[in-house]
């Protein structure tokens, strides 16, 4: 089998890449919805590609694994790394699990990730209706993550919240960064204590904070919760688009506290993960499938974070539903440090038109079931899809 050709179309806002064999089996994989500036770096892939046997995943990643970088460039990679799998499935008959070596666990948890109501304010009785509505959610979700601090616009909302002005521009991944107050200190500690409050024992609680704090702060604030029990603070020095680890800095933040760190949606490779987890840098990471380079590059981190005893909940929040397809897949395969993964949806909401082959309802008390069918198990419906291309692309099923 060869690929003879390597397509990508903008669909929603997502990049879909359609990797094609002369043997009639596609691969599909997706992007992130943030990104569908990638469609011209996918494609100048294309000529590496051809030609190759796309069942050969690791020898074909050889070509173009040192062409990715930090978030959000290792998507490219990514997504084909995931849409060859696909392709390795779908001629073997076998879902991509059983070529990772296969299932550890029957459903997956998730936790709720794109699924959220909009906040109302910043204020503690905002979270508290706000964790009110995902506590009701039909999924069941058994852990909830709620935005606080840089990660939220509680930065510019909330008075005198840190010693500086916001001047995060509007480009996606941009944060503040500051010393915070005492009072934007006091203010996020009574968040909690309200959520907490909302969510008793039955749904843990995750924080995303920024990153954006200051090591002082992230140590202040990290123990100012510790007697809430809160699954885990993530991304509070590093993290979403930083273009760097600070391993040693996160070290001085986890040794500081019982309560769990976690960081890693932005990292690219197996070989950048390495400080965080050799000095065991934080108590639980996050790649992103769709960043990192790959379901089989996180499947290799997972373990080595195993051996650490580092725990794992991957990231993918906008992955849409063929990046879902991926996360399912690969965590039917992980080890016991697994914890949950970042539960996305299909947006637009028509994507669940033109995707076919997922269960309805996807998810039932806070997991997903693992499905058996070949590749990844789902796929785009091209008769469906095709209204939703743009002229530019309207080949891309061709």
């Amino acid at each position: 089998m060869k690929i003879v050709d390597l397509k990508c179309a903008v669909i929603g806002s997502s990049p879909v890449i359609r990797i094609v064999t002369d043997a009639g089996i596609d691969g599909y994989a997706q992007a992130e919805t943030w990104k569908p500036f990638l469609k011209p770096y996918v494609l100048a892939f294309r000529d590496a590609l051809v030609g190759q046997d796309p069942t050969d995943v690791e020898r074909v990643m050889l070509r173009i694994r040192q062409r990715g970088g930090f978030k959000p460039w290792g998507a490219v990679v990514s997504i084909i790394e995931m849409a060859l799998w696909d392709v390795a499935g779908k001629a073997a008959g076998l879902p991509v699990y059983k070529l990772l070596g296969g299932k550890v666990r029957d459903r997956v948890r998730v936790y709720n990730g794109a699924v959220r109501e909009p906040l109302a304010g910043f204020m503690p009785e905002d979270y508290a209706a706000n964790c009110r509505a995902m506590k009701a959610a039909r999924e069941g979700f058994t852990i909830v993550k709620q935005p606080i601090g840089f990660h939220s616009r509680m930065r510019v909302e909330v008075p005198d919240f840190f010693y500086g002005d916001p001047e995060a521009g509007g480009m996606h991944g941009a944060h503040d960064r500051g010393l915070l107050t005492e009072r934007g200190l006091k203010h996020m500690v009574a968040c909690v204590a309200a959520m907490k409050e909302e969510l008793g024992d039955e749904i843990g609680l995750a924080l995303d904070c920024g990153p954006g704090w200051t090591v002082p702060d992230a140590i202040r604030f990290a123990k100012a919760v510790e007697p809430f029990n809160l699954v885990w603070l993530e991304d509070m020095l590093t993290g979403d688009y930083s273009p760097f680890v600070n391993a040693d800095v996160y070290r001085d933040l986890t040794v500081s506290t019982s309560t769990p760190i976690h960081t890693g949606e932005q990292i690219y490779l197996r070989q950048n993960f390495k400080p965080l987890i050799e000095t065991k840098a934080v108590n639980i990471i996050g790649p992103d499938p769709c960043d990192v380079g790959g379901i089989a590059e996180l499947k290799w981190i997972a373990e080595y974070a195993d051996l650490h005893g580092i725990l794992m909940a991957p990231h993918g929040t906008a992955n849409g539903l063929l990046g879902l397809a991926a996360l399912v897949q690969v965590c039917a395969a992980l080890p016991h440090n697994y914890v949950a993964f970042e539960y996305t949806i299909g947006d637009p909401f028509w994507w669940y038109d033109i995707v076919d082959g997922l269960p309805d309802p996807i998810v039932v008390d806070g997991h997903i079931g693992v499905w058996d069918a070949p590749g990844l198990g789902v796929t785009l419906n091209a008769e469906k899809a095709k209204p939703y291309l743009t002229a530019e692309d309207s080949a891309f099923f061709d």
